[in-house]
């Protein structure tokens, strides 16, 4: 249970869609790109932090949905190769954390397979684990769970759109191979 007492939230186009930025008093408790009604959304978000969301300010430019939804601009236009917003990682536990801040060290531009993350993650025969650690991140995109790539090296789904992971990779190896 994360234990901030307001929780903000920013629905932020993209070009993969809109992105939920949910942020409490330690940092972005989520962050992801959703289809559907975004009132179901927010009831799916406010019970998992068990508290109200109240919209962010839209002119507020200091707050933190504000620099997370800057540093996503920053990213799909070429600027930004890492996040360093704040996270809260409250919410993610067990091997599920240790998965996601292994995913974290992949290189940008890079990928690396799901038992490669589950070796780095001090598991190595958790490849499957990993797989949901990936499918349930409440921080798609910052941390970079698109880079994980079946041990064959298709992609694999990302949330049910594969259209999706296979965009963002084409953005970082794009903008890597120009530097």
């Amino acid at each position: 249970m994360t234990l901030s007492t307001s929780f903000r939230y920013r629905v932020h186009p993209s070009p993969v869609g809109d992105i939920i930025i949910v942020a409490g008093d330690h940092g972005v408790v989520t962050l992801h790109p959703f289809e559907g009604p975004l009132y179901a959304e927010i009831a799916r978000v406010s019970l998992a932090v068990r508290a109200p969301l109240e919209p962010d300010n839209e002119d507020a430019n200091d707050s933190t949905c504000a620099q997370a939804a800057a540093q996503l601009d920053e990213y799909f236009a070429g600027e930004r190769d890492t996040f360093d917003v704040a996270l809260d990682w409250s919410n993610v536990r067990g091997f599920t954390r240790a998965a996601l801040e292994a995913v974290c060290d992949i290189p940008y531009g890079e990928t690396a397979g799901y038992g490669e993350v589950a070796i780095a993650a001090g598991s190595p025969r958790a490849a499957r684990a990993v797989g949901t650690a990936c499918a349930t991140t409440p921080f798609s995109i910052v941390v970079p769970v698109h880079r994980v790539v079946r041990a064959d090296g298709s992609l694999g789904e990302y949330g049910g759109r594969p259209e999706v992971k296979q965009f963002l990779i084409d953005v970082e190896q794009g903008y890597s191979s120009r530097t």
